[in-house]
C-alpha cells in the first residue's frame, strides 16, 4: 500500500511558515539583530545602563524569534526530504514520521500566529496592574482577592515574574485594592484583554441565609517601562508623599517600619502606593515608576481623545463597565461580553486559565480595528 499523499499537508505548512516569516519582518529582524549586536559590542554600552538593558533585551527577542524561524524552516526541509525518501521506497513507516513532524510544526505555528494579533505599541512589554474591589460589600472585596490569586497563577503558568507592590486588606475579607508588575514578553499585550469590570454571582459565603450575591472588581492594566524620562516629567510641587506601617499581603519582605508610601499626582489625583520593597527609599522609586507609567497611559490616551475629536464619530472600541461575567449559582458559566467566549469550567478559569478569553479577545480586537 503507497504511502499517504501528504503533499497538500507540506504545502500548508509551508504556506503558513512563510506568512509567519512575513508578519514577524524577517528581513527587517536580520538587519535589526546585526544593528544590536554591533550596538552591543561598543565599548561604552553600559555608560547608560539603562539603554544598555533595553538594547540587550531587544536583541535577545529578536535572536530568539530568528533562531525560532530557522529551526522551524529546518525542520520543515526535514520533513519534505523524509517524504521524498517515503514515496520512493513505498515506506509507510516514513511516512508516518513525516507526519508527526507536520502535526508538530503546524502546533507551533498555531502558537506563533498569536504574535500576529499584537498590534498596540506595547504590547510586546511589562505591564502595571491593580484589581479594585467595586461595588457588593464584602463579597466584592473577596472577589478581588479571588480575581488577584487568578491573574498570579495565570502569570506562574505563563512563566512571567510577578512583584506584588501593594495589597490593601479588605474591613472583614479579602482586598479592597492590589497592585502587581507583570513581566515577561507579550505580558501588556495579554493583559489589556482583562482591563475593565468582571461580575461575579454566587451564593454569597458571607451571608447567614446563603442568598446569591452579585458582587463587581476591577483591573487596570498600564504598560510598564523602566525609563520615561524621555516622556514624562514629574514635578515634586505636583506630589503628596505619605508614608505609612506596611501591612496585608506584601510577604516576609514587608519592613514593620513606616516604609510604605503612598503618592498622590495632585494635577490628576492619580494615586500609587507601594509597601514590598525593603526600605522608604526603594518603595518611593517604585511608585514613581508606577506613577510615571501611568501618567505616560493618561497622555496616550488623552492624544488619542484628541484624534478622535478631529476625525469624528469612531466604532465603539470601549470596553465598557462589564466586559466579563462569572456565574457559579445556579450555574456554572463564565462568559465575555465582548468577544461571546465562555466556558463551563469556572474552576479553571479562577485557577488561572485566561489564554482561551485573552486570545478571542485579541483576535476580536484586530477584526475591529480591520473593519
Amino acid at each position: 500500500m503507497a504511502p499517504r499523499d501528504l503533499r497538500e499537508q507540506l504545502a500548508s505548512v509551508g504556506k503558513r511558515l512563510a506568512e509567519a516569516e512575513g508578519y514577524l519582518r524577517l528581513d527587517e529582524l536580520r538587519q535589526r539583530t546585526a544593528e544590536l549586536e554591533a550596538e552591543l559590542a561598543r565599548p561604552d554600552l553600559w555608560d547608560d545602563a539603562t539603554r544598555a538593558r533595553a538594547l540587550s533585551t531587544e536583541y535577545g527577542r529578536a535572536n530568539e524569534d530568528l533562531s525560532l524561524l530557522a529551526r522551524l524552516r529546518s525542520e520543515l526541509s526535514d520533513a519534505e526530504t523524509l517524504y521524498g525518501l517515503a514515496t520512493e521506497e513505498d515506506d509507510d513507516e516514513t511516512a508516518a514520521e513525516v507526519e508527526a513532524l507536520l502535526a508538530g510544526l503546524d502546533a507551533r505555528l498555531d502558537e506563533l500566529d498569536l504574535r500576529s494579533l499584537f498590534l498596540a505599541e506595547h504590547d510586546e512589554g511589562d505591564a502595571v496592574c491593580e484589581v479594585h474591589a467595586g461595588a457588593g460589600g464584602t463579597d466584592a472585596q473577596d472577589w478581588a482577592e479571588v480575581m488577584l490569586r487568578m491573574y498570579l497563577r495565570w502569570a506562574e503558568r505563563r512563566g512571567f515574574t510577578v512583584e506584588l507592590d501593594e495589597a490593601t486588606p479588605g474591613q472583614e475579607a479579602g482586598i479592597l485594592s492590589a497592585t502587581f508588575i507583570v513581566r515577561g514578553r507579550y505580558a501588556y499585550g495579554l493583559l489589556s484583554a482583562e482591563r475593565g469590570v468582571h461580575r461575579l454571582v454566587r451564593m454569597s459565603p458571607f451571608d447567614a441565609q446563603r442568598r446569591r450575591q452579585t458582587s463587581f472588581a476591577s483591573l487596570d492594566v498600564t504598560p510598564f517601562l523602566e525609563d520615561l524620562s524621555g516622556e514624562v516629567t514629574i514635578d515634586d510641587k505636583d506630589l503628596r508623599v505619605d508614608t505609612y506601617r506596611s501591612s496585608g499581603a506584601g510577604g516576609q519582605h514587608v519592613n514593620v517600619t513606616d516604609s510604605a508610601v503612598r503618592l498622590t499626582h495632585l494635577p490628576t489625583g492619580i494615586v500609587v502606593a507601594v509597601q514590598n520593597e525593603r526600605s522608604q527609599h526603594q518603595n518611593k522609586a517604585k511608585a514613581m515608576q508606577i506613577l510615571a507609567a501611568k501618567l505616560a497611559e493618561l497622555q496616550r490616551e488623552q492624544r488619542r481623545a484628541e484624534l478622535q475629536a478631529i476625525s469624528g464619530p469612531q466604532a465603539d472600541v470601549s470596553w465598557g463597565n462589564q466586559i466579563r461575567s462569572y456565574v457559579l449559582a445556579p450555574y456554572q458559566l463564565v462568559k465575555d461580553l465582548r468577544t461571546g467566549e465562555e466556558t463551563a469550567a469556572v474552576d479553571a478559569v479562577l485557577d488561572g486559565d485566561l489564554d482561551r478569553f485573552m486570545e478571542a479577545w485579541l483576535r476580536w480586537r484586530r477584526a475591529g480595528e480591520q473593519g
